[in-house]
């Protein structure tokens, strides 16, 4: 399964009710296949807001872009928790449902260790003839998944990718000693190139709901060798890559690419508690990112 060099974290479009828009999603996925040139979408990832989203919610999700996409671009259902029996349902439900592929989050809170991580991401992978992305973001999840199990993990046949979020250094470790088969993603806009430069895949990504295109562009233009424009790409997108976690200061994703969404005309609605939306501040920040 190639899942592409740019995979979209999906927002989840809310109505006024904070309900899901299913209007605004349909349009959503069409405007990041048609014109952001997403290969991929992640939904119900930490993008579309995961932690407060019900399963009823996730397998709604899930049913609707796979019958919205009709096949122009990979679903990759966002099916991790800490919660190994409850990932195995959902990623069991995913399958069922006509998904691509599902994306792993490293358990969180309860901080299992190593050991603990592979056998939970074992069980999922054995539950599901899917492939599987392992995701490891250890800013979020108060734990690491190493380069070492990362490793082991890959020689698992239907574990094809992970998305990390941990360091270049990480990131050059899994590229050296990974299979054939298995991919690296970086999750972190900001170093898309850097990371393609030391044997990443592709990236997953949040600032391609805004600079799709020209990350693509990029993307391309450092895999046909044209290294000096990919360079120039990069240092003229890095401030968005920067401004949609930290503007000025940092603010929890989603929140700033939904009001970027907005402001661009799309009617994804604000985010669901714990998050609040932008402040004035804040605001006026992402206008300003938009000239880009």
């Amino acid at each position: 399964m190639d899942f592409g060099r740019l995979i979209t974290a999906m927002v989840t479009p809310f109505d006024e009710q904070g309900q899901i828009n299913w209007t605004e999603t349909s349009r959503l996925i069409d405007y990041l296949i048609d014109e952001q040139k997403s290969d991929a979408l992640v939904i119900s990832g930490t993008t579309g807001e995961s932690p407060t989203l019900s399963d009823e919610e996730k397998l709604q999700l899930f049913e609707f872009a796979v019958r919205h996409a009709r096949g122009r671009t990979k679903i990759i259902a966002g099916t991790g928790s800490n919660n190994t029996q409850h990932s195995i349902h959902l990623t069991r439900e995913a399958e069922k449902l006509g998904a691509d592929g599902v994306l792993l989050v490293v358990p969180y809170y309860n901080k299992p260790n190593q050991e603990g991580m592979y056998q939970h991401f074992k069980a999922i992978a054995e539950s599901t003839l899917l492939p599987v992305i392992l995701y490891n973001v250890p800013g979020r999840t108060g734990s690491s998944l190493s380069a070492q199990t990362t490793l082991r993990l890959a020689q698992i046949p239907n574990v094809v990718a992970t998305k990390e979020c941990a360091s270049l250094e990480q990131v050059t470790q899994i590229a050296a000693g990974a299979p054939a088969h298995f991919r690296v993603y970086s999750g972190d806009d900001s170093v898309t190139l850097p990371a393609l430069s030391v044997g990443a895949y592709g990236i997953v990504s949040v600032a391609s709901h805004i600079i799709g295109a020209s990350m693509k562009e990029m993307i391309n233009s450092y895999l046909n060798g044209n290294v000096q424009t990919a360079a120039q790409l990069h240092q003229k997108l890095f401030p968005v890559f920067k401004g949609l976690f930290e503007c000025p200061h940092p603010v929890p994703n989603p929140v700033a690419v939904k009001h970027a969404l907005e402001l661009k005309g799309f009617h994804v609605g604000s985010v669901r508690l714990p998050l609040v939306p932008a402040s004035a501040e804040e605001a006026a920040f992402i206008r300003g990112l938009l000239d880009v």
